[in-house]
């Protein structure tokens, strides 16, 4: 098993992301496949990307792997992902000018600047281009827990997030996210698109938006299209096909058990396959006490 520590981390997440999996990663890593330190997997899938944690992970850590497809139904964050792989020291030139424009300003014209890149930013997000990366990092530190939601328009409208000395630029690791960045292809499409690029030498990764644990908890609208109970159900489909190929998956999910004991989605939807609970910190809540330990599920094959 790979010791989860700063020396085979140098690039980490460069956005705070809903859900994102750096705090599970040692978990995760228990029960990844023998066959990725063996050399048999030489294809790393990541079907919604997010934050990337485990993807960092895997390509820093498993040098046997040759290619590695990286796909998000959040075409912005796919758009930024290759800014950052192409263009990363004009990204920080741009995110460094931000920085020294916000930071100087009190917390009622910081709030008024954070409206202003977000409008600008929901006027441009159509285009792929270096300003508009920036702009979405920037929201991405300055927001309310770093959250990423869209209305119905596909209009980024989190609230300022009022955070004293956020860290908008960290060049460094930029830097070390684009080289690693080199290694993949970066891809807009709905996870099913992924298949094509799978085989028996293939390990899937998939942390999709969690399946609600009630009708409040619902952070799943992280693009225009939410992620439905069906679409839940064609993830399961999707792990079933994964497997009939002969590939290796694992893949994260909420635990409805938290709320509701006789919750058998999960069960009844990836029969035959290992599921495990283990304990996350649920980070996102504008409330205190939601943001204790709960369980949460990894599946594999």
């Amino acid at each position: 098993m790979i010791a989860i520590n700063e020396k085979n981390r140098l690039a980490r997440p460069f956005l705070k992301w809903a859900g994102g999996k750096t705090q599970l990663l040692d978990e995760i890593e228990k029960r990844l496949p023998s066959s990725l330190s063996t050399g048999e997997i030489t294809t790393y899938i990541e079907p919604f990307v997010g934050g990337g944690a485990v993807f960092f992970h895997i390509a820093q850590n498993y040098p046997n792997i040759k290619e590695f497809y990286l796909y998000d139904i959040n075409d912005d964050l796919v758009k930024c992902y290759n800014v950052v792989k192409t263009n990363v020291r004009a990204l920080i030139r741009e995110l460094n000018k931000l920085t020294k424009e916000f930071l100087p300003l009190n917390e009622e014209l910081r709030r008024e600047f954070y409206r202003q890149i977000r409008s600008e930013f929901n006027r441009t997000k159509h285009k792929s281009s270096i300003k508009s990366s920036a702009k979405l990092i920037f929201l991405n530190k300055t927001c309310f827990n770093g959250l990423y939601r869209v209305n119905s328009k596909n209009e980024f409208n989190v609230p300022f997030g009022d955070y004293k000395n956020p860290k908008i630029c960290n060049e460094r690791n930029l830097l070390a996210v684009s080289e690693v960045l080199q290694k993949a292809k970066i891809i807009c499409g709905d996870f099913t698109k992924s298949k094509k690029y799978i085989s028996k030498n293939t390990f899937v990764y998939l942390d999709p938006p969690y399946r609600p644990l009630n009708g409040t908890a619902n952070f799943t609208s992280y693009s225009k299209d939410s992620f439905s109970e069906d679409d839940q159900i064609r993830l399961a489909d999707f792990c079933k096909e994964i497997k009939q190929i002969g590939a290796k998956f694992l893949l994260s999910n909420s635990d409805p058990k938290n709320e509701n004991l006789a919750d058998r989605f999960f069960e009844d939807n990836f029969r035959g396959f290992t599921i495990s609970q283990v304990k996350a910190s649920r980070l996102i809540n504008c409330k205190a006490i939601g943001r204790g330990a709960i369980n949460e599920l990894i599946i594999t094959n």
